[in-house]
């Protein structure tokens, strides 16, 4: 069976992305591709104000297809060049310019994990595992990225030991931020997005852009940063309908203003 990525519309401004490539959802060449084709869609699409990335079947995903890549080095291609792809692939779904919501179904594995990383905000089913598996292989993942959600003890157990751990550990490390029943964990991501969805977008946008810098900002470059994105938003149409909206005591609708 050929994988694919479903992408679905749930309402007006938020879309689904499902990995499907069974049995592990792994995103070899191909599935990159088709990835980044339904990613930069989505990017000149200004109706999407939120994205969900999910994984069909038992899995969210399982990082990159290491069958191709020796395979691929096997018939003199360049050692590591699937990975640093990879790596290219997980810059793009940081840098999507909005909210990124992963909904981890099932097995998280690898570069799975640094997947669901790259996501703003990350829900995962009782049913989940997470394992980073780079130890397991002789390699390194989510060494950096790991460590910035949750503490970094907790980083080096799971990096260090390649063991899997369940939902509500990951939970616990603050990995992930809600834990649900399988079958709620889909509508419970997608209430999210539709929450997101229905603010100020061009407020969300700069609001991700900051809190996504903020880690690596001294406070003088922080200030500068809050300053240059205020004086954008101050005199947007979205800030006007808000501060009318609650002058007159009802709900404001957002236009991208």
């Amino acid at each position: 069976m050929t994988g694919t990525i479903h992408v679905r519309r749930e309402g007006e401004h938020v879309v689904l992305l499902e990995i499907d490539n069974p049995p592990r959802n792994t995103l070899g060449t191909a599935m990159r591709a088709k990835l980044r084709e339904g990613l930069a869609n989505l990017t000149v699409d200004l109706s999407v104000r939120a994205v969900v990335v999910s994984g069909h079947g038992k899995a969210f995903c399982s990082g990159d297809d290491l069958r191709e890549e020796f395979e691929a080095v096997a018939g003199g291609g360049e050692r590591g060049a699937n990975l640093l792809d990879f790596g290219r692939l997980l810059e793009e779904v940081e840098s999507f310019r909005a909210p990124v919501i992963a909904a981890i179904n099932g097995w998280c594995v690898g570069g799975g994990v640094e997947l669901a990383l790259c996501c703003d905000l990350r829900l995962a089913s009782t049913d989940a595992k997470f394992a980073c598996a780079g130890v397991n292989i002789g390699l390194a993942a989510s060494a950096y990225r790991l460590p910035r959600p949750i503490a970094v003890a907790n980083a080096k157990h799971m990096l260090f030991t390649g063991l899997p751990y369940d939902g509500e550990t990951a939970a616990r490390f603050g990995l992930v931020s809600e834990l649900h029943r399988p079958d709620e964990l889909l509508p419970a991501a997608l209430r999210l997005a539709e929450r997101i969805a229905s603010r100020a977008p061009l407020s969300v946008e700069a609001s991700k852009r900051l809190a996504s810098s903020a880690p690596g900002l001294t406070p003088q470059e922080a200030l500068a940063a809050q300053t240059k994105e205020l004086a954008m938003l101050v005199g947007s149409a979205d800030h006007l309908t808000a501060v009318t909206a609650f002058l007159e005591k009802r709900t404001p609708v957002f236009t991208r203003g």
